[in-house]
């Protein structure tokens, strides 16, 4: 067994922790932990901005997707093959959608458009009040998959999402009941919550918070049904708790880590970084599983390594937390050296460039950073000046070949070319845009350079960035959240695309 430094772990948690409480606004918890639970809490900065709460190692916190490793390993449980296909339990999923396999569902390789993605698509923003059959009936409304099953792999909640009503007609009750027997009860859990949404009660729950243009916090939304994608709320302790009976293999977890993290492979053969419900991220020689989370104001992060016998948790309610680097700096720490260097500032040059074959693709380049389609990753110095992201379900590799960026994306081949100084919107864009199936439009002006989206309040006009060759990029935000679609003009059809949806066409009324 290699090495782990707990105290040397420990004081860089403290630093963290420290810089939260003297910043005097919200902050997080950071559990440190090995097989026997949890080992050390350095927790800082305020639950609530208006009581002035301070967060303990008890403090609630939203989990959100860290969620998905307790389904898998409930589906996992519930000995359901991952090779039955979503349609096999719910019929009434479209054919391209229930032709999904309950493990491509589970490994992000399923190219289901993201539920949530398609909803803002069709300008229905991520604050709006969702149910869960309304998310269900969305789904089984969409035209197909963004790509053949096993070709690549794509961020998405929708597997997880349609999984929940799987078990639960196998369980024949509802997960979160499943849960408690299975884990919480056992594992002595007793904080962990699972709300059907926002409003819904937890017992010393942290506000979520983000920093507005002036600087100025204010307080995370979030309008859809949860669901067993990223629905689970509870304290620092409790998921240390969860995180440590991984590392030890016994009890009602006997096993379930190596089946989380084993590899999958896409049908070509090779293996990516995320198993179900688990990604692996590599620290020097080590490898470490775990899983993110994101909610507005909320960001997590939980490591483990049975190597090590050792894992951090990192839950905070502050939306620009880097909560993956902050995990792998304190598991840094602890094996005595560095995180992977910065990706040098003249490895790619900055700037925004599109598919040099004229799909809908895109990236942003910044100073250490990529934005593919609307998803932004922070890069990191790979070998022979290749740029390399950190993120299991967000797999970067590009170097600069010329004038051109290339390399691989999530395991797809891409090549990008610089937009062209004469690239121009098209008046030939003019019109009203619909899609029938969802009942979603669209207007673009007469010039082409502005669309036009939304009614009521929520009608916003939008200026168009033109990419050449028929493609167009604009931007909405709602709250910390923004999304940046590509239209794609062609003909009487636009195509618009997100990283997560890429199957919603339109055609001119």
């Amino acid at each position: 067994m290699n090495h782990f430094d707990s105290e040397a772990a420990a004081a860089h948690a403290e630093g963290l922790a420290a810089a939260w409480t003297g910043e005097g606004g919200p902050g997080g918890a950071i559990i440190l932990l090995d097989r026997n639970g949890p080992t050390h809490a350095a927790c800082g900065g305020f639950a609530d901005l208006n009581t002035r709460e301070p967060i303990v190692p008890d403090t609630a916190f939203r989990w959100a997707s860290i969620t998905k490793q307790v389904l898998a390993a409930l589906t996992l449980r519930a000995r359901l093959p991952l090779d039955d296909t979503l349609g096999t339990h719910l019929p009434e999923l479209p054919e391209t959608v229930g032709a999904v396999t309950i493990g491509r569902a589970l490994d992000m390789t399923s190219g289901l458009p993201d539920a949530m993605e398609a909803a803002w698509q069709c300008h229905v923003p991520p604050t709006a009040a969702m149910s869960r059959s309304m998310l269900f009936q969305l789904v089984a409304r969409l035209p197909g998959l963004n790509y053949p099953q096993g070709a690549e792999i794509s961020y998405t909640n929708t597997g997880y999402r349609l999984m929940q009503h799987v078990l639960e007609k196998r369980l024949g009750g509802p997960v979160g009941e499943a849960w408690r027997e299975a884990y919480f009860a056992p594992l002595g859990m007793a904080a962990t919550h699972f709300p059907d949404d926002w409003t819904d009660p937890v017992p010393g729950l942290a506000r979520g918070y983000w920093k507005d243009a002036a600087g100025a916090w204010r307080e995370g939304r979030y309008g859809p049904h949860f669901s067993g994608s990223g629905g689970l709320a509870g304290s620092a302790n409790d998921l240390a708790r969860w995180c440590a009976a991984l590392l030890a293999g016994e009890g009602p977890l006997a096993g379930v880590l190596d089946q989380l993290s084993a590899p999958r492979r896409l049908t070509d053969g090779r293996s990516t970084g995320y198993g179900l419900g688990l990604g692996r991220s590599p620290l020097g020689p080590d490898i470490l599983f775990g899983h993110g989370g994101s909610l507005p104001g909320f960001k997590n992060h939980v490591l483990v390594s049975r190597d090590l016998d050792a894992g951090v948790v990192v839950l905070t309610n502050r939306e620009e937390t880097d909560s993956l680097g902050l995990a792998l700096a304190v598991m840094a720490a602890g094996r005595g050296f560095t995180q992977a260097p910065p990706v040098p500032p003249d490895t790619l040059r900055p700037g925004l460039y599109a598919d040099a074959e004229g799909g809908p693709y895109w990236v942003e380049v910044a100073a250490d950073t990529v934005t593919f389609l609307g998803a932004t990753e922070r890069l990191y110095a790979g070998e022979d000046r290749w740029a390399v992201s950190r993120s299991p379900y967000m797999w970067i590799r590009l170097r600069q070949e010329g004038e051109a960026i290339a390399g691989e994306i999530n395991h797809a081949r891409r090549r990008f070319a610089p937009i062209a100084p004469d690239a121009r919107c098209d008046p030939a864009w003019s019109g009203r845009w619909r899609n029938e199936t969802v009942g979603s439009s669209f207007v673009v002006d007469a010039s082409g350079a502005t669309l036009t989206t939304g009614a009521g309040p929520l009608r916003s006009v939008l200026p168009l960035t033109p990419l050449g060759a028929g493609r167009a990029l604009f931007r909405r935000s709602d709250g910390p959240w923004a999304q940046r679609p590509c239209v794609q003009f062609d003909g009487d059809r636009a195509r618009v695309v997100t990283n997560r949806c890429r199957v919603l066409d339109f055609r001119r009324v």
